[in-house]
C-alpha cells in the first residue's frame, strides 16, 4: 500500500523508537526471537555526546549470554589506555570500587564472600566501563549481523494505536506494525502521545557533564571533590569534567552547551578563577528529575529505558537498568508476536522491572541527598563516609552498585527460582551462559532424566535441553532457565549417602521428576513451561 507521502508501507511486528543502547539491544532481542523489527532513530549517525561509560554486573551478564562480552572487553582495555596517564593524578585508591554520592570505596575492603558472588562467571571480571557510543556501535553490528532493520534520520511524529497494532507515523512515511515499543529517551515522545502517567519528585540541581580543552588547572582537583557550592569532578581522562549545583534545574536543557556555560559552572564550584575553557569537544546538561511510568504497557504500546524512568546520571545505573529492561521484554514480546505465547505474558515485564526501576530512582536520590551543600547534608556525608570505609559499607555499597542482588518474584520456592541463572561450569568443559547465545529458554537435566526430559519434547525449538553433569553442584538434579538467564524452575538432587557416588545419579533422577510432577519446590515444571513458554502445542 502507498502512503499519502508516497512511501511503501512495510508491516512489523514491532517498531522500536530510538536506537540508544537499550532500543538497539532490545531490537536484537525481538529479532533473535523471530520477530519482525523495525528500529527508527530520529539521528542519523551515532550521538557521541559523553553519557554512560559504567556497566553492571547484570548488563555484563546479559552481554556475555549472547556472546558480547570480548567484543566489549576489546573496546574497555583501549579506553583504558588513556586514563592511564591521567591517572596518577586521581584522588582515589590504587584499587578503585566505585563510588557513592563521590565517596570512594576501595577493593581491598570488600568481602566477596557472599554466595550471590559465586556463580557470577565471567561477567563478575569483566569490569567493563566502555563508552556509550561504542557500544551503541557495537549492538549496531550485531543488529546487522541478526537481520535487524535500523533506519536512521527517520523520526517519530505520531501514531495511532488499535485492538490489532499501531500505525506509526513518520517525518517519512507511515509504518503498520503490530506493537510499539518507545525507547526514546527520557523526553519520550510516545511516552507523551500515549499519555502514560509519569509521577516522580522534581529537580533541584543543574549539572553539566562535558570533555573539553582548558587551561589554567593545575588548581582543580583530580578525581570527585566536594566544595562549599557543589560538586565537580576532574578526569578519568584529560579534559573530562562534571559540575553539580544545587540551584535548581535550567531555565533551558535544549539549549547548546557553551563553553562559557561550562567555565563559569567550574570556577563557581571548584573556587578556581583561572579555569578557562577554550573549546567544548562534547557536553551535555543534566538534573536529578526523577519519575517512573506507573505501568510500562498501555495496549500495544511499551516503554523501556529512560523512556519508562529518569533520574540524576550518579552511579551510572540509567543504561544498566535500560539494559535490563530490553533483555525482559525482548523475549516475551517476540514469542507474543509469534503466537508462541498468550499476550497475558507482557504483564510480568512490568511486575518484574518496575520494582527495579523504583530502586534505582530511590538509590540516585539517597545521593543527591549526600550531595547538597548545606551544614545538614554535610554532616550525614561524613557519617556516612565513615561507614563507607569499612569492609561491611564498602561490601554493601558495591554489592548495590553491582546490580547482583536483583532478582524477580516468580513462583516457586527453591532459593535459585527468580534469580539469575548461575554460570556453572559444566562436565564437557562448557557453562551454562554459553548455551544462552541463541535466546532460547534451556532446560539443564543434571541428573540424565529421560522422564524430565521428555516433558519438553513438545516445545520443539523454543526450548534447549542439554544433558549434562555439574560436578561442583552435585545438590542440583535440573534447572528451567527463561531466554533472559533467570531460574524458572529448579529441582534438587535427592540427598544420598556420602559414601554411594555410584547411586547419586539415580537418585537425582527420581528427584527431579518429582519435582517436575509438583513437588520439592511449589511448583511443577509443566506449570512452568507454559507459563513463560505457553501451550506446548503451538508450533508457530
Amino acid at each position: 500500500m502507498t502512503t499519502d507521502e508516497g512511501m511503501t508501507t512495510t508491516d512489523y511486528d514491532v517498531v522500536v523508537a530510538g536506537a540508544g543502547p537499550v532500543g538497539l539491544f532490545l531490537g536484537c532481542e525481538l529479532g533473535l526471537g523471530g520477530a519482525r523489527v523495525l528500529v527508527v532513530e530520529r539521528l542519523s549517525e551515532v550521538d557521541e555526546t559523553i553519557k554512560a561509560g559504567a556497566v553492571n554486573i547484570p548488563s555484563a551478564v546479559a552481554f556475555y549470554r549472547r556472546g558480547l562480552l570480548p567484543e566489549m572487553a576489546a573496546v574497555w582495555e583501549a579506553a583504558q589506555e588513556r586514563m592511564r596517564a591521567f591517572g596518577k593524578r586521581l584522588s582515589v585508591p590504587p584499587k578503585f570500587a566505585g563510588h557513592f554520592a563521590g565517596i570512594m570505596m576501595d577493593r581491598d575492603l570488600f568481602d566477596g564472600s557472599d554466595p550471590v558472588w559465586a556463580e557470577v562467571g565471567p561477567a563478575a571480571e569483566a569490569g567493563l566501563g566502555v563508552p556509550q557510543a561504542e557500544l551503541e556501535r557495537i549492538l549496531a553490528r550485531r543488529a546487522a549481523r541478526l537481520g535487524v532493520e535500523v533506519r536512521r534520520g527517520v523520526e517519530l511524529t505520531g501514531f495511532e494505536a488499535d485492538a490489532d497494532g499501531v500505525t506509526v507515523h513518520t517525518r517519512g512515511g507511515t509504518i503498520r506494525a503490530g506493537w510499539l515499543v518507545g525507547c526514546d529517551g527520557g523526553r519520550s515522545t510516545v511516552r507523551k502521545l500515549a499519555g502514560f502517567d509519569f509521577p516522580g519528585t522534581d529537580p533541584e540541581i543543574t549539572g553539566y557533564q562535558a570533555v573539553v580543552e582548558m587551561s589554567g588547572t593545575e588548581r582543580l582537583g583530580a578525581g570527585w571533590n566536594t566544595t562549599d557550592v557543589g560538586t565537580y569532578v576532574h578526569g578519568p581522562f584529560p579534559g573530562r569534567i562534571l559540575s553539580v549545583e544545587f540551584d535548581g534545574p535550567p531555565a533551558d536543557r535544549s539549549a547548546p552547551v557553551t563553553a562559557e556555560e561550562l567555565q563559569a559552572s567550574l570556577r563557581r564550584v571548584a573556587g578556581v578563577p583561572e579555569v578557562t575553557v577554550t573549546k567544548v569537544v562534547t557536553a551535555t546538561r543534566f538534573t536529578d528529575n526523577a519519575r517512573q511510568v506507573t505501568d510500562y504497557r498501555r495496549g500495544r504500546v511499551l516503554l523501556a529505558g529512560d523512556a519508562a524512568h529518569v533520574h540524576s546520571p550518579f552511579g551510572g545505573q540509567g543504561l544498566n537498568l535500560g539494559i535490563g529492561d530490553a533483555m525482559n521484554l525482548g523475549w516475551k514480546l517476540a514469542a507474543v508476536v509469534r503466537g508462541r505465547a498468550p499476550e497475558a505474558l507482557l504483564d510480568s515485564y512490568t511486575a518484574e522491572r518496575h520494582p527495579v526501576g523504583a530502586w534505582v530512582l530511590d538509590w540516585t536520590r539517597a545521593q543527591i541527598a549526600l550531595m547538597r551543600p548545606d551544614r545538614h547534608a554535610r554532616a550525614l556525608r561524613r557519617v556516612v563516609t565513615d561507614m563507607a570505609l569499612t569492609t561491611t559499607g564498602t561490601t554493601y555499597l558495591v554489592t548495590q552498585i553491582s546490580g547482583v542482588w536483583q532478582t524477580y518474584d516468580l513462583p516457586g520456592d527453591h532459593p535459585l527460582t527468580g534469580h539469575s541463572a548461575p554460570d556453572l561450569e559444566l562436565s564437557d568443559g562448557t557453562r551454562l551462559g554459553d548455551h544462552l547465545h541463541t535466546g532460547r529458554a534451556l532446560l539443564l537435566d543434571l541428573a540424565d532424566d529421560p522422564r524430565l526430559r521428555a516433558r519438553a519434547e513438545a516445545y520443539g525449538d523454543r526450548l534447549d535441553v542439554l544433558t549434562v553433569a555439574c560436578p561442583a553442584r552435585p545438590d542440583l538434579a535440573a534447572l528451567f532457565v527463561r531466554p533472559d538467564g533467570f531460574v524458572a524452575w529448579a529441582a534438587d538432587a535427592e540427598a544420598a549417602d556420602a559414601g554411594a557416588a555410584s547411586t547419586g545419579a539415580a537418585n537425582a533422577g527420581a528427584a527431579s521428576t518429582r519435582a517436575a510432577d509438583g513437588g520439592d519446590d511449589g511448583a511443577s515444571l509443566p506449570e512452568a513451561l507454559q507459563r513463560w513458554l505457553g501451550s506446548a502445542a503451538v508450533t508457530a
